[in-house]
């Protein structure tokens, strides 16, 4: 009897340890293929997107009037007219892929998407991870405040609170030129927002007191609300933004072809007739 007993208790541990060890297996498989999942490309892609005859390009869906989607859920705007143009004149059809956008230079470099195209700002820290395009566009940072509460210069921001973009360009001003409009807002922070949409509805509701912001994007949403005149757009002391296409560094030809595209947009004026449309308001 008390062999059997022991037996039973033999067999039972073993069967445990044998339990554990394939779970560990399994785990550890697991982890090595979502690490395998996040390896950097390291390869030249231009050849496979012209092969494809498509290219998927990572955005901000709600990023007016650069890349967002209309009342039927189609995504539109002006980098989005213009990158289907440039791709047009290649034989290359664009897969737009929303992105999380504090998620965008991972999602390029493990190949979830071939570029980045939305609005993106040329910055030192972004060029450590990515290769930018020259640059097509220019824009400024500015503080959208709601015209009751008289906040007409950053110095009236003094003490109230104020809300960015996660991972925006405006939020990586905000801390590198604290001087500017940091000192000012109350305990020196900023309420970090994934999307703009969510920042506007927070501003009109009264959470948030301003929202800092590219100037492209406020000057569309403020023109398109049903009272435009209900908002202040305070232009302060940040510099003048490039925008650019953001690539993989590997891919050279890539990005070689898209800047001698957009230099005949340029030259050609179809540059200018898509800038026309979309900022022209």
């Amino acid at each position: 009897m008390v062999s059997m007993k022991k037996k039973i208790i033999v067999n039972t541990i073993v069967g445990l340890l044998f339990i554990g060890v394939v779970a560990w297996i399994s785990v550890a498989l697991n982890s090595t293929a979502k690490q395998s999942n996040q390896t950097t490309i390291q390869t030249d892609e231009w050849q496979r997107i012209k092969q494809d005859k498509q290219i998927t390009i990572g955005l901000d869906d709600t990023f007016v009037p650069m890349g967002f989607r209309d009342k039927n859920g189609k995504i539109i705007g002006f980098d989005v007219d213009l990158a289907n143009a440039v791709f047009k004149t290649m034989g290359i059809q664009v897969k737009w892929q929303p992105i999380d956008w504090s998620m965008k230079e991972t999602e390029l470099n493990t190949g979830n998407i071939d570029a980045i195209w939305n609005g993106y700002t040329k910055t030192a820290a972004r060029a450590k991870k990515v290769a930018f395009s020259n640059s097509y566009h220019k824009a400024t940072q500015v503080l959208v405040t709601l015209k009751k509460n008289n906040i007409n210069r950053f110095s009236d921001m003094q003490g109230k609170v104020l809300g960015d973009q996660t991972a925006s360009s405006g939020d990586e001003s905000f801390n590198k030129y604290p001087n500017i409009l940091k000192k000012y807002v109350k305990d020196q922070k900023v309420i970090g927002y994934d999307t703009f949409d969510k920042a506007f509805n927070d501003l009109n509701a009264g959470r948030i007191d301003g929202l800092l912001i590219d100037e492209d994007y406020a000057r569309y949403y403020v023109a398109h609300q049903a009272n435009p005149q209900n908002y202040t757009v305070t232009v302060g002391g940040f510099s003048v933004d490039e925008t650019a296409v953001g690539f993989r560094k590997s891919d050279k030809q890539l990005r070689q072809a898209v800047n001698e595209t957009l230099a005949k947009f340029k030259e050609d004026g179809r540059m200018s007739l898509i800038e026309d449309k979309w900022f022209s308001n």
